[in-house]
């Protein structure tokens, strides 16, 4: 038995960004017209049925959900958070557990929850970045009191959650942009599966046009891929499972196909085929409704 097994049998599922700069900005098609209200306010009104059975719908086995990306507006309490930056009711993370809602929505119809996390933490928070230790600066690297911190935060929530994630995508894990190191990723690695050793987790280093494994010890391969092309030569990749990310709309999180669902329909069974698996990025909006367009061509996937 491999640790990736049950993703592998998967084969294929879907992830959301859902992001504080995206569904609670003024004028984005993805707010619905509401306009900018305060982050408990969005999350509190995230139908998380709505996601579950919507996904279910499409014949999804999976959804990966963003947690956070790059701010301090993440979808989970967290008081290692709270204590980094000093608390305060405008601390970031939200009162409301999205994780453990969308856990037993999800669970419910038998789809398995995965999480997109980051490795830089809020970098692009002008107020927060500091306190932990890292900004998105230019020339600026993360160092290890910046990602011993940030780890803290990402093992509180992998100890809440246990077996009920089964595993973490990781994004901003740049070696060249940010100075990631084997030893950094080492902490994040290690606080992502401390609720659940059988957590797969990878740590992403950025688009590519072939699967690569990015890190040593990682059990599945980023593989951010702008466009459906790549079909993997096996289901390893020096010993990760052959995985792809990749956007459903023209760009990540957008509405729209650029690709119809006959096409991801024959691809999806050439990478099974091979042994890989599939994640297709699709657009949600604030309710957590999707873009009609990319869930029937989802449903043309098993048809």
């Amino acid at each position: 038995m491999h640790i990736t097994d049950r993703f592998h049998d998967s084969k294929w599922g879907v992830l959301t960004h859902y992001l504080s700069f995206v569904q609670n900005a003024e004028g984005d098609l993805h707010n619905q017209g509401v306009g900018v209200t305060p982050w408990d306010e969005c999350v509190d009104n995230i139908d998380v049925d709505l996601i579950a059975e919507t996904v279910a719908s499409t014949g999804a086995s999976y959804l990966f959900f963003t947690m956070e990306q790059g701010t301090r507006y993440i979808i989970a309490p967290n008081k290692t958070y709270e204590q980094i930056v000093g608390g305060g009711g405008n601390a970031g993370p939200s009162k409301r557990d999205l994780v453990l809602d969308l856990f037993d929505a999800l669970s419910k119809r038998g789809v398995d929850l995965y999480l997109y996390f980051t490795g830089s933490g809020p970098a692009d928070d002008p107020e927060h970045g500091p306190k932990f230790g890292f900004c998105c600066g230019e020339g600026e690297v993360v160092t290890r009191p910046f990602v011993e911190k940030w780890a803290a935060v990402l093992e509180e929530y992998s100890l809440r959650y246990g077996d009920k994630v089964k595993g973490w995508w990781v994004d901003g894990c740049y070696r060249e942009m940010f100075g990631f190191t084997d030893e950094l990723l080492d902490l994040l690695y290690h606080a992502a599966k401390a609720g659940n050793k059988n957590a797969i987790v990878a740590l992403n280093d950025g688009v590519d046009i072939r699967y690569r494994k990015t890190y040593a010890n990682e059990e599945f391969t980023c593989g951010e891929f702008d466009h459906p092309t790549a079909i993997p030569d096996g289901r390893f990749v020096e010993g990760a499972q052959a995985h792809m990310l990749v956007p459903v709309g023209p760009v990540w999180g957008a509405p729209g196909l650029q690709r119809d669902g006959e096409f991801l329909r024959h691809f999806t069974k050439c990478v099974n085929m091979m042994g890989g698996v599939v994640t297709y990025d699709i657009a949600i909006y604030r309710d957590g409704s999707f873009d009609p367009e990319q869930i029937a061509a989802l449903k043309m996937i098993n048809g």
